[in-house]
């Protein structure tokens, strides 16, 4: 694996860490584990419609500690996740920011050591991890699968504009099977727009912590 060029962290409180790239955390100053579960997995209504070739789908991997929840939940079922990140960090990186969250560092060990060799394709229990490394705008619409949920998760709107534009979120929408679903942490009325453009039925519910709002919403 060759990591693109990555710019420095830095890390608030000497834990968080922000990206110098996008001056955005990599996850909620307020227990970013409670919001990946409030947001990403309630949102989705997860696990309660996890079945056998479930396929997960997530812009943005970051510290993977969104997989690490998901890992957390120890689906009895074979569970499909995959995730498109342009700037991954280091495998020091990550277990340095996972060291926030004990339950999720507890468990992280497979996953770190399969990183640290290199590996994108990871195998965690019943769940196997594909990292799509590179631009989303260019990766995604080569993806040859439909995901059942997505996790909408990167930096804000405001600060990876990219990450969220009409084009990016009708590719999802294309690559969303028939009743699937999105959730995401921003409520941002462009976003919950250009969704709804795409062809689902958007929905907007009370966020985690400080956030007020966050959005959700099924492929219609």
């Amino acid at each position: 694996m060759t990591l693109p060029e990555q710019s420095p962290l830095d890390w608030r409180d000497g834990v968080i860490p922000v990206s110098t790239r996008f001056d955005d955390p990599y996850f909620s100053f307020n227990d970013g584990l409670a919001e990946t579960r409030h947001v990403f997995l309630a949102g989705n209504d997860l696990p309660a419609r996890l079945r056998e070739g479930f396929q997960i789908a997530e812009l943005g991997f970051g510290t993977g500690l969104n997989l690490m929840a998901l890992c957390l939940l120890n689906p009895a079922q074979q569970i499909r996740f995959t995730s498109f990140e342009a700037y991954p960090l280091s495998t020091a990186e990550i277990a340095r920011a996972l060291e926030h969250f004990p339950q999720a560092r507890a468990i992280a060990g497979p996953f770190l050591a399969q990183w640290a060799a290199g590996q994108t394709i990871l195998h965690l229990g019943n769940i196997t991890a594909e990292v799509v490394l590179g631009d989303a705008r260019e990766t995604l619409g080569k993806w040859p699968h439909k995901a059942d949920a997505w996790f909408l998760d990167g930096f804000s709107p405001a600060k990876n504009p990219e990450l969220w534009s009409p084009e990016i979120l009708l590719q999802v929408a294309r690559h969303t099977a028939p009743k699937g679903t999105f959730a995401t942490y921003t409520a941002a009325g462009h976003v919950r727009r250009a969704l709804a453009d795409a062809g689902f039925a958007v929905e907007r519910r009370a966020g985690h912590g400080a956030k007020r709002h966050m959005s959700v919403g099924t492929l219609q």
